[in-house]
Formats: C-alpha cells, structure tokens, sequence
C-alpha cells in the first residue's frame, strides 16, 4: 500500500521507480512526503515498513542496483543496516527509511513530518 501524505502524486521518475523496487520486496505501508518547503537539507522523504533485517538488505540492495542507471544519483549513506530495525539511505534529495513495524509505530516519522 502506497499513500501520498501531501496529496501530490510522484512525479519524479526515480522515486517512482524506488517505490516500486520497495513493493516488489514486499515493503508495505509506503509513504511519500514532500518536505521541501520545511527543509533545504532534502526534499523528498519515502518510509516503507519491512519485517525482517533480512528484507531491510534486501531492500537497499535493490535501491542500490536502481539507481545505478541513473548517473547524477548517489547514495551518501547507509545507516542501521546491522540491525535493520530501521534502516536510513541518504541519496541527497530523497532520504529513504525502511523501518520494521515496532520501531515505525514508535518514531511515528509522518506525525513528525506532518506538515499539512
């Protein structure tokens, strides 16, 4: 399930392609947030729920394979993968967090972002 927090549908062809490499592992709950006009730092946000660390790898292995295409993309970084209860990946404009359910439900990041 996929849901537009800001009511804007994805435009950008490589979010679009990252939020269905999230689908294809079986990520659910994926959120898309616009948060430009809060932040400079970045201006996309994607969340995704997985269940496992094993799906959390799996997922920035796929995030990693798709955008090598794509030759003006970089990942930063990638944090939390030892655990990947909640994984972060940095690719400047857009910031990905897959998170398991627990710790999703705990940090609440769309009600930190809530910017509507």
């Amino acid at each position: 399930m996929r849901v537009c927090i800001n009511k804007e549908s994805i435009s950008d062809p490589l979010l679009e392609a990252i939020v269905v490499s999230l689908e294809d592992i079986k990520a659910t709950n994926i959120v898309y947030l616009k948060v430009s006009q809060v932040t400079a730092m970045f201006d996309q946000i994607v969340i995704a729920t997985v269940e496992s660390g094993r799906q959390s790898r799996a997922a920035v292995q796929k995030i990693q394979e798709l955008i090598k295409p794509y030759g003006n993309m970089k990942i930063f970084g990638v944090e939390g993968l030892e655990t990947g209860e909640w994984v972060l990946i940095d690719m400047g404009d857009i910031v990905l967090h897959i998170m398991q359910p627990k710790t999703r439900e705990f940090y609440n990041l769309e009600e930190l972002w809530n910017i509507y």
